[in-house]
């Protein structure tokens, strides 16, 4: 697979942090890269809470994206089904 400008900084990631949208580029943009592949892909995505208010998420596509971004329950309320 290719490199992305989006993997994750080691710094930015333990200070800021990402925002949820530069998760969801990367979950499509890996998603591209496993469709265009000839041969099998597989991509899990995992998430848990962390410290107060923020949300570590990791994307296990080959090698592992880890991302911790920040949470708020009542910016992010639950999709109606």
């Amino acid at each position: 697979m290719k490199s992305s400008n989006l993997l994750p900084d080691k710094k930015k990631s333990q200070k800021k942090g990402h925002s949820n949208q530069d998760v969801k580029e990367m979950m499509l943009q890996l998603y591209d890269d496993l469709f265009r592949h000839d041969g099998y892909g597989e991509m899990k995505v995992v998430m848990r809470f962390i410290r107060h208010n923020r949300k570590e998420v990791i994307i296990h596509c080959g090698k592992e994206y880890r991302f911790v971004v920040e949470y708020d329950n009542d910016e992010n309320p639950k999709p109606d089904a």
